[in-house]
């Protein structure tokens, strides 16, 4: 069924028009993977200007709700999209470098997120994703992994088993709020003095989480992963002086 569209009033253009088009979402009206129509039809339905309306449709892009393809054809245009991690990572990101959250918070959000995602993964987990998770872990235990490279696979693989966890909500937040803190990890990993030392024993908890997530052993695998980033927090992260 085609949208019908309305005009939308002329004060703070742009926010009237995310408003219209957010409206069109939840009654149900447009889906993942519908595509708008063109700005030179979108506009004048809308009784907006292009410009209007291309501020409206940057800040849906920004947000992760729509991805705009310039150019001609029938690909070109903006169309609804259901992948939000990227943006909501970016945008904790940013808040958490604003102090918009503090350490302690983060650390109890990712506490809980990934003791329901273990425990979930115990159960749900399919052997694709346990592999791909055991390829993180063999590439975190390589000789002469550096930092940088080593904060990239404890990212993927955290994300890993949220994703294998089942539920896509825990799997989007867990990876957005494991990138909140990324940077912050990795500033606090290039302080330690014994590098080998200190990426050896932390990949040795994440080969013991997997094989409790591989036994099936839920409750085991949400304690182990509590611990692991307790420690990494206090040891590392707090020490650092980054908390406010």
């Amino acid at each position: 069924m085609p949208v019908e569209w309305q005009p939308v009033r002329q004060s703070r253009t742009h926010e009237l028009v995310l408003q219209s088009i957010e409206q069109r979402v939840f009654a149900g009206e447009l889906r993942a993977g519908d595509r708008l129509p063109p700005e030179r039809e979108l506009a004048p339905v809308l009784g907006v200007s292009r410009s209007a309306l291309r501020e409206a449709l940057r800040v849906l892009e920004t947000i992760g709700v729509l991805v705009a393809q310039p150019g001609r054809g029938p690909d070109a245009g903006a169309r609804i999209v259901r992948n939000p991690d990227d943006a909501l990572g970016r945008l904790l990101r940013l808040h958490f470098a604003l102090g918009s959250y503090g350490l302690h918070d983060v650390l109890e959000a990712r506490v809980a997120l990934e003791r329901s995602s273990f425990e979930a993964a115990a159960r749900h987990a399919s052997a694709r994703d346990l592999d791909e998770a055991e390829g993180f872990v063999a590439r975190m235990g390589e000789p002469g992994v550096t930092v940088s490279e080593f904060n990239e696979m404890d990212t993927r693989f955290h994300v890993c088993i949220a994703r294998g966890s089942g539920n896509a909500l825990t799997s989007t937040l867990t990876s957005a709020v494991r990138e909140s803190v990324r940077p912050l990890i990795l500033r606090a990993l290039e302080r330690v003095e014994d590098w080998p030392t200190a990426a050896a024993a932390l990949n040795a908890e994440h080969a013991e989480l997997l094989a409790l997530v591989r036994a099936g052993d839920g409750a085991g695998a949400a304690d182990l992963v509590e611990r692991h980033i307790r420690n990494l927090h206090g040891t590392l992260v707090d020490g650092s002086g980054t908390e406010s």
